[in-house]
């Protein structure tokens, strides 16, 4: 597919992405029905219900895609065509009540993000990337922030369901951070990070032990706003799938990567 194809595309998906959205909104207020898929990851029957939503309507668009979506394929691989979804990004907060609940949608073409979107619900902003052609919020240009300095930049952070299991591998990071940025701030919600990055809300964000739904979309929108994403090693690109993220501004991407270095 062209960029035209695209973009016709793209359009269409924010539709559906934001109606959605409808649906966690009209869920908000209501009892939550929660399970349990791990000791602290959680998930509603919301989640089920968005991600249900969007299989049929992203497969109406696209019927040749596959997905790789958080609640119904997860074990599924990547193919040459496919839909990346997690349905409700920020389960946790949704649970809680806290606005920073997200749905990111991203279209992986031949081994690339080729279109992302990621809507927040309770906020009212969507943002959305196309490869080669910029990221928006809610149809104007976005981009990542000027900071060039570590020293005044928020730095934005979350924590891998494995905690416990890797508390050695979070808290010197941590540390070295938060003993030098003006302040860190965690969402709850990778897709939210990202975009926030992307935006110039966030001057970087870093995390540990995130799935490809996590970043997919995000990861278009900070490199389509002009930033740049690795792993913590900043040699070392980014892949779907990678245990660590580190994506920033551009121009603290080296003195973040040095304090990620343990």
């Amino acid at each position: 597919m062209h960029n035209a194809t695209h973009s016709t595309l793209l359009d269409s998906v924010r539709d559906v992405v934001l109606r959605a959205g409808e649906i966690i909104l009209q869920h908000w207020d209501q009892p939550k029905d929660i399970a349990y898929k791990g000791r602290v990851d959680l998930v509603t029957e919301t989640d089920v219900a968005v991600e249900s939503f969007l299989t049929r309507e992203l497969s109406a668009l696209l019927p040749q895609a596959s997905f790789l979506a958080e609640e119904s394929a997860a074990e599924n691989e990547l193919e040459r065509l496919t839909w990346i979804v997690d349905p409700l990004d920020g389960t946790t907060n949704f649970a809680h009540g806290l606005f920073a609940v997200a749905t990111s949608v991203a279209l992986w073409q031949d081994g690339k993000v080729e279109l992302g979107v990621v809507n927040l619900p309770k906020t009212g902003e969507c943002f959305f990337a196309q490869r080669g052609c910029g990221a928006w919020l809610n149809g104007s240009p976005i981009s990542v922030s000027a900071q060039s300095h570590i020293e005044q930049a928020l730095v934005a952070t979350g924590f891998p369901y494995a905690k416990r299991e890797r508390i050695d591998e979070i808290v010197p990071r941590l540390r070295g951070v938060l003993s030098t940025c003006r302040g860190m701030r965690r969402m709850g919600a990778a897709a939210v990070d990202l975009a926030y990055t992307a935006c110039g809300r966030f001057d970087a964000f870093y995390e540990l032990g995130l799935k490809p739904w996590d970043t997919a979309a995000g990861w278009l929108l900070v490199q389509e706003a002009g930033g740049r994403v690795s792993r913590f090693s900043p040699v070392a690109d980014y892949a779907l799938g990678a245990d660590a993220i580190l994506a920033t501004n551009s121009k603290l991407h080296m003195a973040m990567a040095e304090l990620l270095a343990i």
